[in-house]
């Protein structure tokens, strides 16, 4: 089955192919003989309900330096696509939500994956917060009392920006750091949106191990380590990615979340584990493919596109 696919990505151009997810689910759609075009998310028009983009065909090629090949710009309609991959980066704002709306038009009729609406409904942050005991105890607001009361009850806790992405703005506050509130006016400073605040889990030094599920089934994970004297172990942030096996806690926490990922369309997922607790749960464009491929062999991206083509089929 050869399928029409178009990318809605961050600019191609750019990317470090290395370590890039959405470069590898190219790969393998190329590779399974699907045709591919790319465009980025400020070129997608809506006009009197019709979905257009204006992109590009390409080739690509694992080779740094030279790993796209491009056609002429042209506009296409995107309800004559097979399959839209929705894979630009966060942050999770207006805009981004904006672009789920514009998606929903075409979905499911044109596969989009992962499902637009549900992608807009499961902000990665929240989204875990609606399976009770899968977390550490969380504390989601702007109300600066009920902070302080957290921090008292708990000790040293992990201050996140809600809709933070890729390790930026995480701090972590000793029971006694005298920075909470010169950090929550950063916060505060940047946007209107509440913070998340957590019990800080000492797991974190052994690592934050990064599980992809495909269709609510877990097929892999990495542990990525942050660096000396560090909490964050985000890649993009310093940490190292390293082999991991999952563990019956593992496979627990997917078995609990994993049926509703699959209810929901949200076929392509990397989900984050700290110890026992699962911490945030991955639907924008979620990463961590390429090392799992280099220490595993397991091409989650492939995998993927196995269900997709069934799904087109009809399976």
């Amino acid at each position: 089955m050869a399928l029409k696919v178009a990318v809605q990505m961050d600019p191609l151009e750019s990317i470090n192919i290395e370590g890039d997810t959405t470069f590898l689910m190219m790969l393998s759609a190329q590779a399974r003989g699907h045709s591919l075009w790319v465009y980025t998310p400020d070129k997608l028009s809506l006009e009197n309900g019709r979905v257009t983009a204006r992109g590009r065909s390409v080739r690509v090629q694992d080779v740094k330096g030279d790993h796209a090949t491009f056609g002429e710009w042209e506009r296409r309609d995107l309800a004559e696509m097979d399959v839209v991959l929705l894979r630009q980066d966060p942050p999770f704002d207006m805009a981004y939500i904006t672009a789920t709306h514009i998606l929903d038009a075409i979905h499911p009729k044109t596969l989009v994956v992962n499902n637009p609406t549900e992608v807009r409904n499961a902000p990665e942050k929240l989204f875990v917060t609606t399976f009770p005991g899968v977390q550490p105890p969380t504390l989601i607001t702007s109300d600066i009392d009920a902070i302080y009361a957290f921090r008292a009850e708990h000790g040293d806790v992990v201050l996140k920006p809600l809709h933070g992405h890729g390790g930026s703005g995480v701090a972590r506050l000793l029971a006694d750091d005298p920075n909470l509130d010169a950090l929550l006016e950063l916060h505060a400073a940047i946007g209107r949106e509440p913070v998340i605040i957590q019990k800080f889990v000492p797991d974190v030094t052994k690592g934050d191990k990064r599980i992809l599920l495909v269709d609510g089934e877990p097929v892999g994970a990495i542990n990525r380590v942050p660096g000396a004297g560090q909490i964050r172990s985000n890649l993009r942030v310093g940490g190292r990615a390293e082999a991991v096996e999952l563990t019956a806690r593992d496979r627990e926490l997917c078995g609990i979340i994993g049926p509703e990922l699959k209810a929901r369309g949200l076929l392509f997922v990397g989900i984050d584990v700290i110890g026992d607790y699962l911490t945030e749960i991955n639907v924008t464009s979620p990463t961590g493919a390429r090392s799992l491929m280099k220490f595993t062999g397991i091409d989650a991206t492939d995998l993927m596109w196995a269900r997709v083509e069934a799904i087109r089929a009809g399976a």
